[in-house]
């Protein structure tokens, strides 16, 4: 019978299993038989260690898991000892355990024995490892990675593409960013632009990536780009002025006036960062690659049946949607306005601004007064939808009627008169007195003083209603001229002198005239010298009821009582003839 020594000599020597053979060898070491040789000792413990993966530490390799508990995982990698795993190093993000018993994983050998006897593993770093290698791959090859948003840190974001990289701000996109936190959680393609593992360092570009992918865009777009086509974009900015479309790798604007046929305030009304529209290519200049686009001409014009359908004298219905200083813009339908004069906001009220009758907003009922298509306008009348007090001024005011009302403004030229609310009528200043020369309206009313007036006319067309104060009483004129007659002898106060003769006062704003033809100048008898202010005796030698004119005369006092004084007045307005003369004709 064969030795143990034999027996393990044997196995080694016959190629028998290996798997039985180490484990004899095993066996064979740990016997505790004081014949061993010391020599033949130390071959069988170099022929154990040697039967194992050939494995370093460093090294990424592939284990079987062997065991899942509550804290970690054991894993075997065909080295003497298994490799015990923190459990968390197979959690995903939701907490939950990946691998099972059997599985096959990547890990990293980091030691070949702790200091129980185990070799340290680590899935976790494996894994960064291997990422390490791709991000290396994809910065040579000049590969897209795809990687999500971390968190916001200085100078730019954290990504998360397997390990930890770095986006620059400046690299985001291909125009600034303002909100860099709003790309918190999102995934990006990125291209690398810098790794450095042994300081653990990668740089990401997105700008890079976008720039490239634009020049493709932007040759494919010019190739196709034509004024007149209809093109599919996405709404890249907004500005006051308008929206920016990208058309594929090129920017069109898409102007304010060139978005909607109707008001549009701002570009943000129609659209936002995001959306996608189709516009249609308006001008396009190839040498600045400027283009301008429509939105609003892929539409009807509306404008292009307006005469048809709103036409002159219509009701018509609508919304204030705008207020200036000279009216209101009322919306008739999307891209059909109207204005409203400020005049033809009332008929009786003096409007100074819109926003005293209307607000935006207000939906009113109008007439239309007027349409000009090609200038795109269309002239509303709000007065013109209710009745016209004016008009019924005629019936309800004929001319003579006696009304009252309150001074509400004094002029140069006269007094406006509030006979009804809205309504005005004027007292010119030359219907103010029958015998005073009023230089100004307010020698004779006062702003505010209730007065009774005559009505003297009214012009409903024209909205003008003449009103008279002095009407309401005895024209001075009137009586005097009832009252007296060429011949008689008058008393009368000189007030002023001219060159061809003195103004004499006869009653309260009555004057007649001594022409000085009329003075007295009888040879041999001393010229009266008239001065103002001073009243003297006279003659009435003339009567003019239709002119309002009175000939008055000095010398004719000196005359017999019985003359033509119609006759006398003639004949002495004449230089040559004299009173002698005049005398000798009526004998």
């Amino acid at each position: 019978m064969a030795s143990a020594d034999e027996t393990v000599k044997i196995e080694l020597e016959s190629g028998g299993d290996n798997e039985a053979s180490v484990d004899s060898v095993g066996d064979a070491i740990q016997t505790d038989e004081p014949t061993m040789d010391p020599q033949e000792y130390a071959r069988l413990v170099e022929l154990y260690d040697s039967s194992f993966r050939n494995i370093a530490e460093g090294e990424v390799v592939k284990g079987t898991v062997l065991k899942v508990s509550a804290s970690e995982v054991v894993v075997d990698v065909g080295y003497k000892s298994e490799g015990m795993i923190s459990i968390d190093e197979f959690r995903n993000e939701n907490g939950e355990v990946t691998v099972q018993a059997g599985d096959l994983v990547d890990v990293l050998l980091e030691r070949t024995e702790d200091r129980h006897g185990h070799i340290v593993l680590s899935r976790e770093n494996a894994e960064k490892m291997k990422i390490w290698d791709e991000v290396e791959t994809a910065y040579t090859d000049r590969k897209v990675v795809i990687g999500r948003v971390i968190e916001r840190i200085k100078g730019g974001l954290a990504v998360d593409i397997g390990v930890r990289a770095f986006l620059p701000g400046s690299q985001i996109d291909v125009r600034p960013v303002r909100n860099l936190d709003s790309l918190r959680g999102q995934e990006l393609r990125m291209r690398v632009i810098k790794v450095n593992k042994k300081r653990g360092n990668i740089v990401l570009s997105r700008k890079a990536l976008l720039e490239e992918e634009n020049a493709e865009k932007k040759t494919e777009t010019l190739t196709n780009l034509a004024e007149g086509k209809v093109l599919h974009g996405v709404v890249k900015n907004i500005t006051d002025y308008g929206a920016f479309i990208d058309l594929g790798g090129l920017d069109g604007l898409l102007h304010i006036t060139d978005m909607s046929w109707g008001r549009v305030s701002h570009p943000s009304e129609l659209f936002k960062v995001g959306d996608e529209a189709d516009v249609i290519v308006l001008k396009f200049d190839l040498e600045t690659e400027r283009v301008s686009l429509g939105y609003k001409q892929l539409a009807p014009d509306p404008w292009t049946a307006v005469g048809d359908q709103y036409p002159t004298g219509s009701r018509v219905g609508g919304k204030v949607v705008s207020l200036t200083d000279y009216g209101a813009f009322v919306e008739l339908e999307p891209g059909i306005e109207g204005l409203i004069h400020v005049s033809e906001l009332s008929w009786s009220k003096r409007i100074k601004h819109p926003s005293k009758v209307l607000d935006v907003g207000d939906i009113v009922e109008t007439v239309v007064l007027g349409v000009d298509s090609q200038a795109r306008r269309i002239s509303l009348g709000l007065k013109q939808a209710g009745s016209n007090p004016w008009l019924d001024l005629v019936e309800k005011y004929p001319v003579g009627t006696r009304i009252t009302g309150a001074v509400r403004n004094l002029t140069e030229f006269g007094a406006f008169v509030e006979v009804e609310e809205g309504i005005d009528g004027l007292i010119h200043i030359s219907d103010m007195s029958w015998n005073k020369h009023l230089k100004h309206p307010s020698e004779a009313l006062q702003k505010g003083v209730e007065v009774e007036v005559m009505v003297l006319n009214v012009d409903a067309e024209n909205q003008r209603l003449s009103l008279g104060l002095k009407q309401l009483s005895t024209d001075a004129w009137d009586d005097f001229f009832a009252n007296h007659k060429a011949g008689e002898v008058v008393e009368g106060e000189i007030v002023r002198m001219t060159n061809f003769g003195a103004f004499v006062k006869l009653a309260e704003g009555i004057e007649g005239l001594i022409h000085v033809s009329e003075f007295d100048d009888i040879p041999g008898e001393d010229k009266v010298e008239l001065q103002v202010d001073q009243s003297y005796t006279m003659r009435i030698i003339k009567l003019s009821p239709t002119d309002r004119k009175i000939g008055l005369s000095i010398r004719a006092l000196k005359s017999g009582e019985e003359q033509d004084w119609e006759d006398y007045s003639t004949s002495s307005g004449s230089p040559e003839v004299t009173l002698g003369d005049h005398m000798k004709r009526s004998q």
